[in-house]
């Protein structure tokens, strides 16, 4: 029995050439994505001058905030680093691998929501770089849940 079939779907797939091959490839790519995001959140305590806006918070706010931002460095890093190691078998369409990628998925369409309607970057969007980046960033934020839906529809077929 199968986790979960796109069966609305499935005829347009059969015609898009969506082959295990090239999906393993648009997973390699998502899990290289992975580590440019980690590198973009490296930047931003400096872009955004995040160390003094926190030292006008208490000790524990920003020790709590530091911990989140590492281990948000840790889900990026073993995000990136699971899809790309076992992009083959996340293409194959085992159903935990159809697990996986349903929950990054969801996960990314989340931050895609988030980055769209919660937080506001406009004062820190100073420069052309920073605009381009911000919007690379936000096409990352796109492809990362499509490549995944992809993932999770194709399931096993060849």
């Amino acid at each position: 029995m199968s986790f979960y079939q796109c069966s609305t779907t499935s005829a347009q797939f059969k015609n898009m050439i969506m082959n295990s091959s090239t999906l393993t490839l648009l997973l390699k790519v998502a899990g290289l994505l992975h580590l440019g995001l980690l590198w973009a959140g490296l930047l931003m305590p400096r872009v955004v001058g995040l160390r003094a806006h926190l030292a006008t918070l208490p000790r524990f706010i920003r020790r709590l905030f530091w911990v989140y931002y590492v281990f948000i460095g840790l889900c990026l890093v073993s995000f990136g680093l699971l899809t790309f190691t076992f992009a083959g078998t996340l293409a194959e369409g085992s159903t935990l691998a159809r697990a996986l990628c349903l929950f990054l998925a969801a996960f990314w369409a989340l931050r895609l929501i988030a980055a769209t309607f919660v937080f506001d970057l406009s004062p820190y969007l100073t420069n052309l770089y920073r605009r381009i980046g911000y919007h690379a960033i936000n096409l990352v934020f796109v492809y990362l849940p499509v490549v995944y839906v992809f993932a999770v529809c194709k399931g096993a077929r060849p």
